[in-house]
């Protein structure tokens, strides 16, 4: 077996964080987050730090090594700065709108789409065409701003739908007359 690593994780000030079994509760100024982490890592809390270690070196434990570590140091990060994902919407007539906590979409449907709002994730259009989701969980973030753009993904014609901010979509060459 060889030497067994371990990785750390810096806690910023403004962030509390409490170790109980193996569930890692954290909270800062943009909220709070608990995960469970599994047996086969060790999670020691030292202060201001965070070390994650590996019991053995198989291949699994080295695995779950990293994840761990990324996932820790995703939750602090998100408590105390936060996560966003920005969209834009291309095409004539769309554009996106909020109501109330919710969103609503108009992307060339009979009728608009009414995007519920998600616990922990907030919603800002600072103009029609552009959509930021935030919060403080970076897993959700990525997945409520998945779903919204599911809902119109670009085509390769002629670009039009929701797409991630700097996204490159991959123009196709239409018919051409004879």
């Amino acid at each position: 077996m060889s030497r067994i690593g371990k990785l750390p994780v810096k806690v910023p000030s403004g962030v509390s964080i409490k170790l109980e079994d193996q569930t890692l509760f954290v909270k800062g100024p943009k909220g709070e987050l608990s995960h469970t982490f599994p047996n086969q890592i060790r999670i020691k809390v030292d202060g201001e730090q965070i070390s994650v270690e590996k019991i053995s070196d198989t291949r699994e434990q080295q695995a779950l090594h990293g994840l761990v570590r990324s996932l820790i140091a995703n939750m602090v990060e998100g408590v105390s700065s936060g996560f966003n994902k920005t969209l834009e919407i291309g095409g004539v007539g769309y554009r996106a709108a909020k109501k109330g906590k919710g969103l609503e979409v108009s992307v060339g449907y009979s009728k608009p789409v009414v995007v519920e709002p998600v616990n922990g994730i907030d919603f800002d259009v600072p103009i029609p065409t552009r959509i930021v989701v935030t919060g403080c969980d970076k897993q959700l973030v990525g997945k409520v701003a998945a779903e919204i753009r599911a809902i119109r993904p670009p085509e390769p014609y002629k670009g039009k739908g929701i797409r991630y901010m700097n996204e490159h979509i991959r123009r196709k060459v239409g018919k051409t007359a004879k």
